[in-house]
This record gives structure tokens, C-alpha cells and sequence, in this order.
């Protein structure tokens, strides 16, 4: 458990080893895995993942307040912890990912970004005010105020790609960020036309961050 703020985050090691991490970041409503995924199983270093706040065994802020940059800053705990990392986003993992990769470009060893729950948010300009309403209850993960706000945080194109601009200015990689997958969200439409930005398969990705 890792202490940020007033919040207690649940950092994995799903496999132990030598060499810069890989970073598991989940979807919407998802929980790292028990073990790690077929899909990263080739990376040739040690596999964490991380629980945004209100999600899996990380602790739940009273009352919500969730924004991707308050995940965000999740993930700088995680890498103030671990160091150097390559990360994996899945979904809204994948969108918090970048921006972690634009606010750290040197920490940050290449972020692979791919499909999953909340990849979308609530499009790329405001809409009708959002009030929360949750059913009194025991809270548990995922918390209720999570899903809701997280579903309808807006995403502009020119926000995102100004901390695809930040990594690919200030990253020693001269590709730090690769789209895998199909969901093609506004936002990561006008990521992949920035130069520094790769489209290619997970396997390939996670063979190009994994080399030393």
C-alpha cells in the first residue's frame, strides 16, 4: 500500500524480476488483475499494477471528486515508488496514462495505450451538468462516484495532445507513446496524428519499451 494524500493505493507486484517495470493501469470500474495478462506475458522485466483510488483495494474518497488527473496523480505515487516504468493502459488507464507521460517524460519508459472501459469520457466538449446521485449503502470498489464522474469528464483533442507534446519534447524516446487497439475517441484520434506517436500491435510495443 502506497500512502497519497488521505488515500491508501494498492500497488501489485504480479511478477518480481530484474530491469524496469512494466505498470498495469485499469479500466473504468476495473481492478488490476490477480496475475499478469496473455497479452503482456513477453515483457522481459518485472510487472506491477496499480488501483486508481476508488477502485480495487485502494481506499474511496467521501464524496467523490474524481478526475482523470486526480488518477493521475496515482500514478506519480506508483512511480515515485517503482522509478522508471513503461506504462499499460487499458481504457480510461490508457487516457490517464498519457497525461502521466506528458507530466513525467523521463520517468515515464514508453506508454502503450489500448482498449477498455472509459476510454470514450464524455467527448470532447461540455454537456448538461452532471449531478451524482448514489444509493446510501456500504461502500465498497468501485465507488459509485467514480463511475459517474469518470464517464463524463470532458476530453478535448488540443488537452491531449498537448502532453503528447510535453513527452515527445522532453522523452529520450523518439516514439514515447503507442495506440494499440480500435477505439478511436476524438482525443486519441488527434493523438495518433502527432508526430512521436506509433500505431502498432501490444506485442510490438511491449518488444520496443522492453529493449535496453
Amino acid at each position: 500500500m502506497l500512502r497519497h494524500g488521505k488515500v491508501d493505493l494498492a500497488l501489485h507486484e504480479l511478477r518480481a524480476g530484474t530491469g524496469r517495470p512494466l505498470l498495469l493501469l485499469h479500466g473504468l470500474g476495473e481492478r488490476s488483475p490477480e496475475k499478469v495478462p496473455a497479452d503482456v506475458e513477453a515483457w522481459n522485466g518485472p510487472v506491477h499494477a496499480l488501483d486508481f483510488t476508488g477502485h480495487g483495494g485502494s481506499t474511496i474518497t467521501i464524496g467523490g471528486g474524481y478526475t482523470p488527473e486526480i488518477l493521475m496523480a496515482d500514478v506519480d505515487a506508483a512511480l515515485l515508488h517503482l522509478g522508471s516504468a513503461t506504462l499499460f493502459g487499458r481504457g480510461l488507464g490508457g487516457y490517464v496514462a498519457l497525461l502521466a507521460t506528458g507530466s513525467h517524460p523521463t520517468e515515464v519508459h514508453g506508454t502503450i495505450i489500448t482498449d477498455g472501459p472509459g476510454m470514450h469520457g464524455a467527448g470532447p466538449t461540455p454537456g448538461s451538468a452532471l449531478i451524482v446521485r448514489v444509493q446510501p449503502g456500504e461502500p465498497g470498489p468501485p465507488d459509485p462516484f467514480a463511475l459517474a464522474e469518470l464517464s463524463h469528464d470532458v476530453r478535448p483533442p488540443d488537452y491531449a495532445t498537448s502532453f503528447v507534446r510535453a513527452a515527445t519534447q522532453l522523452s529520450p524516446l523518439p516514439e514515447p507513446i503507442c495506440v494499440c487497439g480500435t477505439s478511436r475517441p476524438a482525443w486519441l484520434e488527434a493523438v495518433v496524428d502527432e508526430p512521436g506517436v506509433r500505431e502498432a500491435t501490444v506485442a510490438a510495443a511491449l518488444a520496443m519499451y522492453g529493449a535496453d
